[in-house]
């Protein structure tokens, strides 16, 4: 499974950005979006499954994130609107082949490179 993540960028407060992860591969179980800040640990985002219509989020974005997914490109999306400057981070798409632990790193099997998202007050 490869990972190609785009999107990133610079904004202003309460703008607003669209991330792409693009999948090539097998497919896997499960997809999700994770940030890391610098000096900060990795932190989970937001994940969809390939199949179903069930989407997860973390707390300080719901209302304000939404993931998606196209299965015929093999694309997963992550909208973000209402950006604040704490958004500031690398965001990373990541494919998971298990089941569990679908908030953390380590429930993931495959990562994308990363693409800046900086958000300015």
């Amino acid at each position: 499974v490869q990972l190609q993540a785009s999107g990133g960028g610079l904004v202003q407060a309460g703008g607003s950005l669209r991330l792409s992860c693009a999948a090539s591969g097998r497919r896997s179980y499960r997809m999700g979006w994770f940030r890391q800040a610098p000096g900060r640990e990795r932190e989970f985002v937001a994940a969809v499954r390939w199949s179903g219509t069930s989407t997860y989020y973390r707390d300080s974005v719901k209302g304000r994130f939404t993931i998606s997914r196209d299965n015929a490109k093999n694309t997963v999306y992550l909208q973000m609107n209402s950006l604040k400057p704490e958004d500031t981070a690398v965001y990373y798409c990541a494919a998971a082949e298990a089941t569990y632990a679908l908030g953390s790193p380590l429930g993931y099997d495959y990562w994308g490179q990363g693409t800046l998202v900086t958000v300015s007050s």
